[in-house]
């Protein structure tokens, strides 16, 4: 029987091995004589196209109605008699569109997207949003990627501990002034005892924010730093048990019941500040209670604790000296809301910022400022405060002006806008350094007699 092979017609070729029979298996045994046949080449190439022209049909006969051609008969039957909802013969494109393709004879209803289209679809739209979002979610955290060693050091707030410096030195200049001494034990006593009562207001405001879920976002707090809220609260406890004995110490040395007293309110005002069941600081009421512990409260108190053998008298100066020092503390911590008023807004801690946002607040830290340096010169010209302290601070107006134009271009900026606390600790520690430095210069040039022969 001639097999495809007569087809080709007759020509001499190379005769073929027994590799034949395994690269076409189809055909069964070649014959080896009475005609000639072609080399592997041309079996390998006509196999081929055999092979492309059955599988052809068979996807046709598949994937389409044939008309009855082909002898199909029960393959028809089947297709003409299938649910269209559930059949599909679609050609997808590149776009998404469902095209009918040319070789198909399958009525348009055939063509109508499935409930495995539909399905497939929109997962590959859930996986597309997916895929979106977290791009936006990386680009995010990779503009807020901060290294490890600057959240430790914005948790630790070095700067910060300026709050407990600055009263102190101020005060202990406002004591040389009145009395000419100066006893540096008790003042290392009462700055170690300070820094332990900072240490205390700062943990446990991160773990009571923690509490809340003011912090929730806030990469610095101890808190979120350490994973642990129990430890950071009994570390803040202690911190405080350790700074009010050194307060007690040093007041019962120096005699002075009053300073222990001030002293016990401006604790009190930094634990209603934050603490349970008050948290006045969620009512907006913050600064005025910073104020008045960093100020009247504690510059007073640590003024009587500089007096050795009697008890000082509470001066203008000193009240001056304590109003202007409370004004820059509380300039700080207005400035520490701006980079958090929308997680403040959140767990209902209604900040200043939050009442009047970062634009208004931009225009009170401005005010602020110009309250600063005009209270200043008021009680400077009113005999409030000697002249040295007057030309001193003047000289930090520039840092002022700084404070000023840093706050109102980036009070929108969460990420810049963190750092106007700093600017505002620049502010608060040159200020402080240069009253402290005029008051002690005054002390010295009265001792002189200079300011008798300059003005008689």
């Amino acid at each position: 029987m001639p097999t495809w092979l007569h087809i080709i017609g007759p020509a001499r070729f190379a005769p073929l091995s027994g590799v034949d029979n395994v690269l076409f298996p189809l055909w069964g045994e070649f014959p080896t004589s009475n005609f000639l046949y072609p080399s592997p080449a041309v079996y390998l190439a006509s196999s081929i196209a055999v092979h492309g022209i059955m599988v052809g049909l068979a996807m046709a006969a598949t994937f389409c109605y044939p008309n009855g051609a082909f002898g199909l008969n029960k393959l028809n039957d089947h297709f003409l008699y299938r649910d269209n909802s559930t059949r599909f013969c679609p050609v997808p494109s590149l776009s998404g569109n469902i095209r009918r393709p040319w070789f198909c004879k399958c009525p348009k209803t055939c063509h109508q997207p499935s409930i495995m289209q539909l399905a497939v679809k929109q997962q590959r739209q859930q996986w597309k949003t997916f895929f979106q979002s977290t791009s936006d979610t990386i680009i995010e955290e990779e503009k807020d990627d901060t290294p490890r060693a600057t959240i430790i050091w914005r948790a630790i707030k070095l700067p910060i501990y300026s709050v407990a410096l600055i009263p102190l030195a101020v005060a202990s200049a406002a004591a040389y002034l009145q009395t000419g001494l100066f006893s540096s034990g008790r003042f290392v006593v009462l700055l170690a005892s300070s820094a332990l009562i900072i240490t205390w207001l700062n943990l446990s405001n991160d773990v009571y924010d923690f509490d809340t879920g003011a912090d929730k976002n806030k990469k610095e707090s101890v808190v979120n730093i350490l994973g642990s809220r129990t430890g950071t609260l009994v570390a803040a406890v202690l911190s405080l048990i350790l700074g009010f004995m050194g307060l007690s110490w040093a007041s019962l040395e120096a005699g002075n019941v009053r300073s222990i007293l001030l002293l016990a309110s401006a604790i009190t005002c930094g634990y209603i500040y934050q603490c349970p069941p008050f948290r006045l600081s969620y009512q907006g009421l913050g600064e005025p209670l910073c104020f008045a512990a960093f100020g009247p409260f504690a510059t007073t108190a640590f003024y009587l604790l500089q007096s050795r053998t009697c008890e000082l008298p509470i001066t203008g100066t000193v009240l001056s000296a304590s109003i202007l020092v409370g004004l820059t503390t509380s300039l700080i911590l207005f400035c520490s809301h701006f980079h958090q008023v929308k997680d403040d807004m959140a767990v209902g801690k209604m900040s200043p910022l939050v009442r009047l946002g970062t634009r208004a607040g931009s225009d009170v830290v401005k005010i602020a400022v110009v309250v600063l340096y005009s209270s200043l010169l008021v009680l400077g010209l009113f005999g409030g405060l000697p002249i040295t302290c007057i030309i001193l601070c003047g000289l930090t107006v520039p840092i002022g002006r700084l404070v000023i134009r840093y706050v109102a271009e980036n009070h929108q900026d969460n990420t810049k806008i963190f750092m106007a606390k700093y600017y505002c600790v620049r502010l608060h520690t040159v200020f402080g350094a240069a009253f402290a430095a005029g008051l002690v210069a005054a002390r010295m040039v009265a001792g002189s007699g200079i300011l008798k022969r300059i003005l008689p």
